[in-house]
């Protein structure tokens, strides 16, 4: 299974869905003015999480009459509608989230979105956050072979713990070997393979990986 969420992030930062959507196999879950999102592109999501106070009341009517799960909360809550979907998704145990209008707008919203990678690192499901321009993914000690993409000229590696040990980069333009990263350096910003293929690998720490176009 292959759960996509979109949330309700600035839309020119939002990619063409489609391109996404790998047919039955893809769930969409809409997170509040998400939920318009994803039908604003042509596809219907299967389950919605919001207090729904960021769309009009016609937006809203629209939601409320799809067919699909809906979990409607209150505004004031512990959690935010983000936090709840992408914990309903984790137990689903699929192969693979991805977020999408997580960045852009509220920096506040962003930096959670951001950090809820985090949150993730304990399943086997591969988890990204997607807009226009980044795909962000989160990484534990190991090592890791990366493609050739000529949709994202740039590759960076940004510890997110104290300390990265050990990081080594092999097929890149500037490699590393058996490096210290600390959280807080631009060591590892805006990288580039120069081969068609590369391995990036680390001892210790947990690093986010930032695959960016210009």
């Amino acid at each position: 299974m292959k759960l996509r969420i979109v949330a309700g992030g600035p839309e020119h930062l939002i990619p063409e869905l489609k391109k996404y959507n790998s047919g039955s196999d893809s769930v969409w879950i809409g997170v509040d003015r998400g939920t318009f999102i994803i039908l604003e592109q042509g596809i219907i999501p299967g389950i919605a999480f919001g207090d729904f106070d960021s769309v009009s009341e016609a937006e809203k009517e629209t939601i409320l009459n799809l067919d699909i799960i809906l979990n409607e909360y209150q505004s004031e809550k512990d959690k935010t509608d983000m936090e709840l979907a992408l914990q309903w998704a984790l137990d689903q145990e699929p192969e693979e989230i991805l977020l999408f209008g997580a960045t852009g707008g509220r920096i506040d919203h962003e930096l959670m979105n951001i950090q809820f990678l985090y949150r993730t690192v304990s399943s086997n499901a591969d988890v990204k956050v997607v807009d226009i321009k980044n795909e962000i993914s989160i990484r534990i000690p190991g090592m890791y072979s990366i493609e050739y993409d000529s949709s994202y000229s740039y590759i960076s590696f940004l510890a997110f713990e104290d300390e990265v040990k050990g990081i080594t980069l092999e097929g890149f333009k500037y490699p590393l070997q058996k490096a210290s990263l600390q959280i807080g350096s631009s060591l590892c910003i805006s990288n580039e393979l120069v081969n068609k293929s590369g391995t990036y690998s680390f001892d210790s720490g947990i690093i986010l990986m930032v695959k960016s176009r210009d």
